[in-house]
């Protein structure tokens, strides 16, 4: 899957490997007969379970209960035989289903967790998608995971505002994730272009972002802003045409495998998200030289962002503030370009060799 947990798995993976000379094995339950959509080095292993859980999101309720205790029955064995066979020093587990067992599995390996979002939003679900029954369930699920969490030997969040939403907890450290790519070469601030990136899903908050921008569209005569990401665009074109925005000077496209062309082709960057779990589109875009705009949602934009030093970060969800932090960013060139210096200058602790002594540090205390 070609997802940022995906990307980022991948990259500290061959960094561990080439770098550090690590014996490295991934283990995945989907995508048997899939390729890898980012390219490991050949040092690293993969084996693939073939446990195929993707197979619920076509059962109905009853029959998806049936199934998923079969498959995790068979995950728990399988990985269980792997983990013995292996028999590693340090088994890391990106928290899905094996957290339920992960400790029981006595291979004598140091057992870590790893989060990719933030304690508030980990059961989240959809707008109109919550329900009682829903509430309740990621209730019970949280109590569960909370105690599961417990045994682990250490437990790695990405941002010091996560952190503290675990005072239960007495295992937790904060490790970034890296920055995915480095860049040479910077954007030089001069095409009139506002980008954000994202999934088009209501976590991202891109009807929030198009409500702003029918208000800046207002207030200026030649900038455009551009939209790249994966997933469902319809809702928000209709919007587009609901808000009278100019379509000429709003674009909504899909995915691109060349990212930085796009941030190197813009000015700045607005993240218009309801929750995040770190915020990788501000470190990226920052990376490239550009100021930043973002809300101030749960978490990450804070701890990545310096506020009104080499960005801006604005109240969650208001949209009239987000107007006008677009607005002043377009009148003000200069001390864009002032804060785009301060951007790079920021982002350089998010590189993947400080990141991975981050990681070295902690798998060495163990």
């Amino acid at each position: 899957m070609a997802g940022g947990v995906e990307r980022v798995l991948t990259l500290k993976a061959n960094y561990f490997a080439d770098h550090y000379g690590y014996d490295i094995t991934i283990i995945l339950t989907e995508g048997m007969d899939k390729p890898l959509f980012y390219p490991l080095s050949d040092k690293v292993k993969v084996i693939n379970l073939g446990i195929d859980f993707e197979e619920l999101w076509t059962c109905s309720f009853i029959k998806k209960v049936i199934v998923y205790l079969k498959k995790q029955y068979v995950f728990k064995k399988l990985l269980k035989q792997e983990l013995l066979r292996i028999r590693p020093d340090i088994t890391i587990s990106l928290l899905r289903r094996e957290i339920n067992f992960l400790t029981s599995i006595n291979d004598g390996s140091k057992k870590i967790g790893e989060l990719h979002v933030n304690r508030a939003n980990y059961r989240n679900f959809e707008q109109g998608e919550t329900n009682m029954l829903k509430t309740l369930f990621a209730k019970f699920w949280m109590r569960n995971l909370v105690s599961n969490l417990k045994q682990l030997d250490k437990f790695v969040v990405l941002t010091e505002e996560d952190y503290h939403n675990w005072s239960e907890l007495d295992n937790v450290v904060v490790i970034p994730d890296p920055l995915t790519f480095s860049s040479s070469t910077y954007s030089p601030l001069t095409e009139k272009r506002v980008i954000a990136v994202g999934r088009y899903v209501y976590q991202k908050g891109f009807d929030l972002l198009l409500k702003a921008w029918a208000i800046v569209e207002k207030a200026t005569s030649d900038w455009m802003l551009t939209i790249i990401g994966q997933g469902e665009r319809m809702q928000y074109d209709a919007l587009v045409d609901e808000l009278n925005i100019d379509r000429s000077r709003c674009k909504l496209f899909g995915p691109t495998e060349r990212i930085q062309d796009e941030y190197m082709s813009s000015s700045f960057l607005v993240m218009s998200s309801r929750f995040e779990g770190f915020g990788m589109v501000l470190v990226e875009a920052m990376a490239c030289g550009l100021p930043v705009i973002s809300f101030d949602c749960p978490c990450g934009p804070k701890d990545i962002i310096q506020n009104h030093i080499d960005g801006i970060l604005v109240e969650k969800g208001n949209i009239e503030k987000l107007a006008e932090a677009i607005i002043w960013m377009i009148q003000h060139p200069e001390k864009c370009k002032v804060m785009a210096i301060k951007a790079v200058d920021n982002v350089q602790r998010f590189k993947i060799d400080q990141i991975a002594e981050q990681w070295k540090s902690l798998f060495e205390s163990l």
